[in-house]
């Protein structure tokens, strides 16, 4: 297919070389211009100067950018998207951000004759360069059968949860319950030590238990040892979390567990910490061990 992918930061970067590695005529847009020359020399394909640039006449449009007003801007903005994809093109955002910009733009696109789907990932970085993300969809069920095909070329998992909407309120859900998995691992770890176990052998134990997590095997060795310069970054948690504690006071649920561990990201914010990776809230349980 022609498709274009817009946004090559961590997670765009690869994703887009994935399409092109599977034999798509991709055109990318970044904006920083080097980025996208980058993507080019390594990938092939092309480079565009706008999102409409990059759109026009595509199949599909994905797009991977930071926050509900990025969306909009490469989307509806003065150059956005939707001016110049085609009839029946398809708009999947990678975007993790609110259900309202996903119901939103949704809207916008069936009058202009087009079609999105929201489409948030979890894996991270990793997840993004070895083709393996777990991805939540949102939109009509004709759009979503049309586009799972390409998606799938950088996914382990993809599943259409609904209408617009469902697939940032699904990503929300991850978010919740990955905040209280990592302050739970990080409470344990720092317990163990504080009562003199081999945390190591603490761990390999009760990995093989019902406390077993993604986070658990992949993070602890990282956690243990103090490195924290990888992974999904604080910062961009704390903007999760946000947009789920918004939509929580909308929809009447009550996160407890959620709202305190933002408040834990905040501290760990505060030591310096907003480029480093989520299990770092380890960190901060090891500063008020130590006082």
């Amino acid at each position: 297919m022609k498709v274009a992918f817009l946004g090559l930061g961590v997670m765009g970067y690869p994703m887009a070389g994935h399409l092109a590695k599977a034999g798509h005529d991709v055109t990318v847009y970044n904006r920083t211009a080097d980025k996208a020359a980058r993507w080019v020399k390594e990938y092939g394909g092309k480079s565009a100067a706008t999102p409409a640039e990059a759109a026009a006449e595509c199949d599909l449009v994905m797009a991977c950018v930071g926050r509900d007003a990025d969306v909009r801007e490469v989307t509806v903005g003065r150059h956005g998207a939707f001016a110049t994809m085609k009839r029946d093109a398809i708009f999947v955002d990678h975007t993790t951000a609110s259900a309202d910009i996903a119901r939103e733009l949704a809207e916008e696109a069936h009058k202009r004759g087009l079609h999105f789907v929201d489409a948030p990932v979890s894996g991270g970085e990793a997840g993004a360069k070895n083709g393996q993300l777990t991805i939540m969809c949102g939109g009509s069920a004709a759009a979503y059968a049309k586009a799972e095909p390409v998606i799938t070329v950088y996914a382990r998992q993809c599943k259409r949860l609904g209408e617009a909407g469902s697939g940032q309120l699904t990503k929300m859900v991850n978010q919740i319950c990955i905040a209280g998995i990592v302050q739970g691992l990080s409470e344990g770890l720092s317990f163990a030590r504080a009562a003199g176990l081999d945390a190591e052998a603490v761990i390999e134990v009760i990995s093989k238990g019902a406390a077993q997590s993604w986070q658990m095997e992949n993070r602890h060795k990282t956690m243990l040892a103090g490195h924290y310069d990888h992974g999904f970054a604080v910062e961009w948690m704390r903007k999760d979390l946000g947009i789920v504690l918004d939509e929580a006071r909308n929809n009447g649920a009550s996160l407890p567990v959620a709202a305190l561990v933002d408040q834990f990201y905040a501290d760990v914010e505060n030591m310096g910490g907003d480029r480093w990776d989520t299990s770092s809230l380890f960190a901060r349980m090891e500063k008020l061990r130590k006082k």
